[in-house]
């Protein structure tokens, strides 16, 4: 199912999914603020927003962000990214 057509519900109904509230998924963190590198790249996100597809999203948001998190684990971090094409 593409990106733009997911829903909280259609995911429910086709994975027989019960959402839980009011306790934290993700432990509590300290923030921190992204490099000039980060920063600049995502001087982009408004372009990407606006062209509206999953390809520009993942290019311009997610996969510099993904490559932000393992520079700041010392490269600790092993991810498997994939573009369709």
């Amino acid at each position: 199912m593409p990106y733009s057509q997911f829903t909280l519900s259609k995911a429910k109904k086709a994975f027989d999914l019960t959402i839980v509230e009011d306790s934290r998924f993700f432990p509590e963190i300290e923030s921190i603020s992204p490099s000039p590198r980060l920063a600049s790249e995502l001087e982009d996100l408004p372009w990407a927003i606006a062209v509206g597809s999953e390809k520009a999203r993942s290019e311009t948001i997610v996969y510099p962000m993904l490559q932000e998190v393992r520079r700041i684990r010392n490269r600790q971090t092993q991810f498997i990214l994939w573009t369709r094409v």
